[in-house]
């Protein structure tokens, strides 16, 4: 707790404390977490505010949105000038897809989350990164719902929890945190099974699928994938060894081996 107080000291009141700071140890006394009573977090160099209470953005999404981040740089190395064009699924603080954006100029990013605390949360985030308005649009949408359009990156931290693991969930989190991007139904996989099912046909050729998973599912998610008619896919640990995320390619005809 100690360490918690001293960070919120120093990230949050620049070292003075005051009555807001005595209060706000009350509030982690009470068991809300750290990111949401210093207001905001950092995620791949950008500051991610949380004052309407999204997911807080986790260590391995980092690790995933980095490497990503990367295989973009590489992928387009030369081709400067050609707009790249992502769709940000399940956006939840928009993390992800501001760190896209603030890192590849010539991105373009749809950023899709169903909640509308959450829409405003993008806003607020988008703004505070100072990311142009013309290289992003948001929109309410469940899943493909009101998606249109096709795309070079699609990311996605879908809510994959299963609920009948709720009682193994740590109790801050389950307290504060919201449910509805937490939890994927009981087997974990209810929003993965509507991704999968739409997402190739929203991916141009050559194009690149990036999907979080907890590493139990990976078996099941290889099934939807073969289920779901994908063809090439690659699975990937994050930076504690685990299974954490999987690559899916949609290879052109033209490049099929």
């Amino acid at each position: 707790m100690q360490k918690e107080i001293n960070w919120l000291l120093k990230e949050k009141y620049r070292g003075k404390p005051s009555a807001k700071f005595y209060n706000d140890i009350e509030r982690l006394k009470k068991g809300e977490p750290l990111d949401y009573v210093i207001g905001f977090t950092e995620f791949l160099g950008c500051k991610i505010d949380l004052s309407k209470k999204p997911l807080i953005p986790r260590p391995e999404t980092e690790y995933w949105a980095r490497q990503a981040i990367e295989n973009i740089s590489y992928d387009f190395s030369s081709l400067k000038n050609r707009k790249i064009t992502v769709l940000d699924m399940f956006a939840g603080s928009g993390c992800i897809g501001i760190a896209t954006l603030k890192h590849i100029k010539n991105a373009r990013a749809v950023f899709a989350e169903k909640d509308q605390r959450a829409i405003y949360q993008i806003k607020i985030n988008c703004a505070l990164n100072n990311i142009n308005k013309k290289r992003y649009r948001i929109i309410q949408s469940d899943t493909f719902k009101n998606i249109t359009g096709k795309y070079d990156y699609i990311f996605a931290n879908p809510p994959y929890i299963p609920t009948v693991r709720k009682n193994k969930i740590q109790a801050s989190v389950l307290r504060y945190e919201p449910k509805a991007a937490l939890f994927g139904g009981k087997d974990g996989l209810f929003y993965i099974r509507k991704f999968l099912a739409a997402a190739k046909n929203f991916l141009n050729d050559n194009g690149k699928i990036y999907m979080e998973f907890d590493s139990m599912q990976k078996k099941s998610i290889e099934f939807l994938l073969k289920k779901y008619n994908y063809t090439s896919w690659e699975f990937c640990k994050d930076q504690y060894g685990k299974v954490r995320y999987v690559v899916i390619m949609r290879i052109s005809f033209g490049n099929r081996s």
